[in-house]
């Protein structure tokens, strides 16, 4: 049951996280819907509405490529909402070219780990006021293929789309792991799944592979972000709707730690 709740969904004007805000707003929650420009927020946003019938559906935007502006999202969430129920992070990209964000970093990790890293920290005394404080990190299979080099965290030295694709699914579980533990009290539950194969604009222009419908690539980002029976767990890996074995190199903890230690640095997040 979604009525009364205050979710925050990022990249959700189109895809997965469109589908997902569209279910939520059936449901009766409050959907904040991310976009990465104004104009593209309040189209998606409207078009929701007129879906749904709901008015509960509310446009935020920012280029998750910028911190500052992941800065400015999180502030305009907190002048609107006195609290958060859940935050989905399910913005991601995949670049076949490497290119580098407005803050120098390589674009797959500013925006698949930095962007929901910091947002995360930036939001959670809102989340705090929540009774089921939920964070859902949408990541991918694709993480079991990842490998994190901190040495070269800007694949200055080897660079590949799907390298970098798969790295940032693996940082979003080792965060999602690490930050369940750093949350345990006052508890947060914070968990990552894998949507599924999905007939989606990254799959298509990421990998040129069609897939399944966004309806089935929702599925497992409501079930995560609304279960009741979820309320109270955390540190897990989800797939098809059901907990799953993330790789080894995820649940490795001294990566996880590492991990956190050095995203602190980059985003200038203070430490939970």
């Amino acid at each position: 049951m979604t009525t009364e709740k205050t979710i925050l969904v990022t990249g959700a004007t189109d895809g997965i996280g469109r589908q997902t805000a569209l279910t939520l707003a059936r449901g009766g929650a409050r959907v904040l819907l991310h976009g990465r420009t104004r104009k593209k927020a309040e189209s998606a946003s409207e078009a929701v509405r007129q879906a749904t019938k709901s008015d509960r559906v509310e446009p935020v935007w920012a280029d998750l490529s910028s911190l500052s502006e992941v800065r400015a999202l999180a502030s305009d969430v907190s002048s609107r909402a006195p609290r958060l129920d859940v935050l989905l992070n399910n913005a991601g990209v995949f670049m076949n070219e490497r290119a580098l964000s407005q803050d120098g970093f390589e674009m797959t990790f500013a925006v698949n780990h930095l962007a929901p890293f910091l947002l995360t920290h930036l939001v959670i005394d809102l989340l705090r006021k929540s009774d089921e404080p939920r964070v859902v990190n949408v990541s991918s299979v694709a993480h079991n293929r990842g490998r994190v080099d901190f040495d070269d965290l800007n694949m200055e030295r080897d660079f590949s789309g799907y390298g970098a694709y798969a790295t940032s699914k693996l940082m979003n579980v080792l965060f999602s792991f690490d930050l369940a533990r750093r949350l345990a009290s006052p508890f947060v539950a914070v968990n990552a799944l894998h949507p599924g194969v999905i007939g989606t604009k990254l799959l298509r222009e990421g990998f040129g592979m069609s897939g399944g419908t966004v309806e089935s690539g929702a599925a497992t980002s409501l079930h995560v972000a609304t279960d009741p029976a979820l309320a109270r767990v955390t540190g897990k890996y989800f797939s098809d709707s059901r907990e799953a074995q993330a790789s080894a190199a995820a649940r490795d903890r001294k990566t996880q730690e590492r991990l956190y230690e050095v995203s602190l640095k980059l985003t200038g997040a203070q430490p939970l």
